[in-house]
């Protein structure tokens, strides 16, 4: 799955690659310390994840949430999104440029 993605992460790949034109380069399958985010920019220390279904199973809140708290404890702040986003490029990058603004 890490090498090749999710539909949605392919679909945001190429919405978030245009970030690159506003200075804010961004990398897939960015490897922080023990885990691999599915986008990060670097720069920002900013993680964004696209949660499909299998987040919704039981128990993986709990784990997100821990996997967060250590990206945190990294330097790194973890945006979530739908993976429904990434396949409304315009939500896609309103969505991460509010989250810049945080």
């Amino acid at each position: 799955m890490r090498r090749e993605g999710t539909t949605s992460e392919a679909f945001a790949w190429k919405t978030l690659r245009q970030m690159r034109d506003e200075g804010f380069p961004v990398r897939r399958q960015h490897p922080i310390g023990p885990y691999v985010a599915d986008f990060a920019i670097p720069s920002l220390n900013l993680v964004i994840e696209l949660d499909g279904a299998a987040h919704n199973i039981e128990g993986r809140a709990e784990l997100d949430q821990e996997r967060d708290e250590r990206l945190g404890e990294l330097g790194w702040r973890v945006v979530r999104l739908p993976a429904e986003i990434a396949f409304s490029p315009d939500h896609l990058l309103d969505a991460v440029r509010a989250a810049l603004k945080d």
